[in-house]
């Protein structure tokens, strides 16, 4: 907390954030991240009738919570957020992603998988230097990698994407407000993206680059306009948009959902509300459209 203080000051300075009424180290910055979702879990509770539980997969006293059966017999959506650094060595255990494998063969599932940024992952300075300048975020550092757990279940589960970079939204000219999404309608075969037209203004966000040409397995709903007045190497290579939401519609023996999408997306930390808000109801509501009763929204984190 030391460090998001100095650099959001003065957002941080009043009592309730001081050592008698808040965590004041790494557990507090999760803590941060946790408030922030509160909303989203009221929204997704409103619509399914059912509170969203959340979990901890490695909580603060170091105790693990898998993903089994105990957390997946009763759910429809699931959410993993992938906030672990690669450093921490995480991995999805051969077990966990058995039992996602067995969930997704049930009607009306959607597995959401959320690996964040992955910025500087080369061993030239440089480059790391030109990314840190592109996001301008002092908080984060030139080289700060996100994912190894939700990279590992992806790989179990044969989900060909790959999280890079921390990329920074562009703007509508003369504002603050992030730039509208470019969204591909006619694949957006659920409605997620109906009455959506941002998600949120975080300025460090993953490309989610697809690892196959097999284009009817996977699917790119949204995209980000980049800012461009910040070179960075992903636009150095002619790029503009970076990808923000992909669709895997059910295939084989796989008879619900998967999805790709940051877990900002599910936070009010940085802006676009409004917009988010139709995100979660459209995304919550998905069992209820496909004709089966909703139950309850898991999220791991």
């Amino acid at each position: 907390m030391t460090e998001v203080r100095r650099v959001a000051w003065p957002a941080y300075e009043g009592m309730e954030w001081d050592a008698m009424h808040f965590l004041q180290g790494i557990a507090g910055t999760l803590e941060l991240f946790h408030r922030s979702t509160l909303a989203f879990q009221k929204a997704a509770g409103e619509v399914t009738g059912h509170p969203a539980a959340v979990f901890q997969r490695i909580d603060q006293a170091g105790y693990k919570l898998p993903i089994d059966e105990r957390i997946l017999a009763d759910t429809d959506t699931l959410m993993v957020f992938g906030l672990d650094h690669l450093v921490s060595e995480q991995e999805a255990t051969s077990g966990e992603i058995e039992a996602i494998r067995e969930w997704l063969k049930r009607d009306g599932t959607c597995l959401l998988l959320g690996p964040h940024h992955d910025v500087g992952f080369t061993e030239d300075m440089q480059q790391r230097q030109l990314e840190y300048k592109h996001h301008g975020d002092a908080l984060v550092p030139r080289q700060q990698r996100f994912g190894q757990y939700t990279r590992s279940m992806m790989k179990g589960l044969g989900v060909p994407v790959l999280n890079q970079y921390g990329l920074r939204p562009a703007v509508v000219t003369g504002t603050k407000q992030i730039a509208p999404l470019t969204i591909n309608k006619d694949l957006d075969k659920l409605g997620l993206l109906n009455g959506v037209t941002t998600f949120n203004f975080h300025p460090h966000l993953p490309h989610y680059a697809l690892t196959t040409d097999d284009t009817k397995s996977v699917h790119v709903l949204t995209c980000q306009p980049i800012d461009l007045d910040r070179p960075h190497p992903f636009t150095a290579t002619g790029n503009t948009e970076f990808n923000s939401c992909i669709w895997m519609p059910p295939n084989g023996q796989r008879a619900g959902h998967i999805l790709l999408a940051d877990s900002t997306i599910f936070t009010t930390l940085f802006g676009g509300v409004e917009s988010l808000e139709t995100f979660w109801k459209n995304l919550a509501s998905m069992p209820l459209a496909s004709g089966k009763q909703a139950k309850k929204t898991q999220a791991v984190a």
